[in-house]
């Protein structure tokens, strides 16, 4: 797969995954809002219960106009100040058959935060997320515009054994003419497949005495785009080998070269369906562990995990 279309993948997962959770969380807070606007009478409760939960909740017993009883529980801040025993003014819809409570102290707003800054939270790991896939491209066509000087590069398969279900790797050594060696890992492409076997050789832009990532032009022009530094030595904790299969399937040629390992193409999506389910059971758990299995809550976790755990695998460039 080209990188052009993994990145592509990476960004509609991560803006799917955020306009889902958006339009959860923020029509649950907008309904919240239109009732709290609503809830013009103003009731004076008292707290028959505070510590309620991990969070610290109380529980209020008021009376409406109509002097139906209600027990209602509230997020507050000020866990301090309302406690049991305590008076908390209670804000209610009066038009309403059964109204709901709301904090009549406007700087008691637990409720609604509760709902927004999820939705803050997810827009900036969303919003930084694709700015990598943008910055990954800027940096690609500038690095690519310096000028370039012949190198060797050798292909180099590279596999991380710590993790679960981490891609693969492709790291390329680079050897000028002086035999000075540079490794540079870059997004897999399919035209690496025809150079995986012998040397080849490359034209490097970029500068190969610093840090900063180079773009590698390979003899029919496709240039690789570079992930992470430059290295002076072999990356550590990877595992590194020299590809010696070739992707197989009807399109391919029969006639196969000798000792070439013949794998079966997989189905890249596989990956990324498998990735999104095990994120929403992560975030069904959490959302059991830490909003008590709250529907709106859970809903939310499920959808933000859903959506982050395949967001990061792609964004680690799997190979195709």
């Amino acid at each position: 797969m080209k990188p052009s279309r993994v990145a592509l993948i990476g960004v509609t997962v991560i803006v799917a995954g955020y306009a889902l959770l958006a339009a959860w969380l923020g029509g649950h807070a907008y309904a919240y809002t239109t009732a709290r606007d609503r809830a013009t009478a103003t009731a004076s409760g008292t707290v028959v219960e505070d510590g309620v939960g991990d969070d610290e909740d109380i529980r209020v017993r008021w009376t409406d106009r109509s002097g139906h009883p209600h027990v209602e529980r509230f997020g507050v801040y000020d866990t301090a100040r309302y406690a049991e025993g305590r008076r908390f003014p209670v804000a209610y819809d009066p038009d309403a058959a059964d109204p709901s409570g709301f904090p009549a102290d406007p700087e008691e707003t637990a409720a609604e935060d509760d709902l927004l800054v999820p939705l803050a939270l997810a827009g900036s790991v969303a919003l930084a997320m694709t700015g990598v896939w943008a910055w990954r491209g800027v940096r690609f066509r500038l690095t690519g515009r310096r000028p370039g000087r012949p190198m060797t590069a050798v292909v180099r398969a590279g596999e991380r054994p710590q993790g679960w279900r981490a891609p693969e790797t492709t790291w390329l050594a680079l050897t000028d003419g002086d035999g000075r060696t540079v490794w540079q890992r870059v997004m897999g492409h399919p035209a690496l497949d025809g150079h995986d076997r012998e040397p080849v050789e490359v034209t490097v832009h970029g500068r190969t005495d610093t840090r900063r990532p180079v773009v590698v032009e390979l003899p029919d022009g496709t240039r690789l785009v570079p992930l992470g530094r430059l290295r002076r030595g072999a990356p550590l904790h990877e595992l590194l080998d020299r590809p010696r299969s070739a992707a197989g399937g009807l399109r391919d040629a029969f006639v196969i070269p000798a000792g070439t390992v013949v794998r079966p193409a997989r189905a890249w999506w596989r990956q990324v369906l498998l990735l999104t389910g095990g994120g929403a059971v992560v975030g069904l758990v959490m959302s059991l562990a830490l909003a008590e299995g709250g529907l709106t809550g859970t809903v939310g976790f499920v959808l933000a995990m859903g959506a982050l755990l395949p967001s990061v695998w792609i964004l680690s460039a799997p190979q195709p």
